[in-house]
């Protein structure tokens, strides 16, 4: 069987997702018995630090019988300068999977284009993939599905608004998005997701959140971006999600946030700590999808 590597939501279709899903609910449910990583190994490297990623794919590795080892780029031969493909080739003899976090994300396409194994994007500066699943399954859980459904993104134009983008090109729900000026999304993927789905992007997050089932936001200055800080606080005054803003959306609306959050900033504490916010169930949903992907793609 060829190996499949997940590097972008659009490397799955429609049907592969909903299945993902399915299987993702019966292992939340304790009711998948199965540990088809047994014996098998998962290597995790991480140029970008992490909690989330990283406790869900080392939990859920273990969960399936198999294990997970932590390799810090820092402390690799691929942090001194070992070319990628070499790496790529070494690894695909020891393990039997690599889950990669890092900044470019063509040195994510060049591992996987080398490497014999299964090769997943745990999260790079063009996009996340792995969070917006989680994100969709949540949907799913809390809403029933994104059919019909309006999904509203306030905030930069980050790699989680262009994995947002692609899920709205595979599954073809409405995406609105806010961004100020200058901190749009990828063009080539808003182009893409406008021929499958209704796409809006706006400078006016009122205009994105109006009538929104889903409410999304994240920091405002991401890893790596940490001495833009002060001049992203001013691009994004006005963006922060709070109570006003929440009342635009859908009376049922639920509110996301990939976390860590900068409280006070993009999201007021009353929204993420309130009745409407699926954010720790979110985040949980991190480890369940992902061993369904670990499942599907190294079992």
């Amino acid at each position: 069987m060829a190996k499949r590597d997940f590097l972008s939501i659009s490397d799955l279709t429609r049907d592969e997702v909903v299945r993902l899903f399915d299987l993702a609910v019966r292992m939340k449910r304790r009711a998948y018995r199965e540990t088809p990583l047994s014996g098998k190994t998962l290597a995790m490297i991480f140029a970008k630090s992490s909690t989330r990623t990283r406790v869900s794919f080392e939990v859920g590795a273990y969960q399936l019988g198999g294990q997970a080892l932590f390799l810090s780029s820092r402390d690799i031969q691929i942090g001194r300068g070992e070319p990628i493909p070499d790496t790529a080739r070494v690894l695909s003899r020891y393990v039997d999977g690599i889950m990669i976090r890092t900044f470019d994300h063509h040195e994510v396409e060049e591992l996987a284009r080398h490497a014999t194994i299964p090769v997943i994007n745990g999260l790079t500066d063009l996009s996340h993939p792995c969070q917006v699943l989680a994100d969709l399954f949540t949907v799913r859980e809390a809403l029933g599905g994104w059919e019909g459904k309006r999904i509203a993104w306030v905030g930069d134009g980050n790699n989680m608004a262009n994995s947002w983008l692609e899920a709205a090109e595979v599954l073809g729900f409405e995406l609105r998005l806010a961004c100020p000026e200058g901190f749009e999304p990828s063009r080539e993927k808003f182009e893409r997701a406008c021929k499958k789905a209704r796409v809006l992007v706006t400078e006016v997050p009122e205009e994105a959140v109006e009538g929104a089932h889903v409410v999304n936001t994240d920091v405002w200055a991401s890893m790596g971006q940490e001495a833009e800080a002060e001049a992203r606080r001013n691009a994004f005054k006005g963006y922060t999600v709070d109570a006003d803003l929440m009342k635009l959306a859908d009376p049922g609306a639920i509110f996301l946030h990939c976390l860590p959050a900068h409280r006070g900033e993009e999201v007021t504490d009353d929204v993420i700590d309130g009745r409407q916010s699926r954010v720790w169930d979110e985040a949980e949903n991190r480890l369940h999808v992902q061993k369904a992907l670990l499942a599907t793609l190294m079992g």
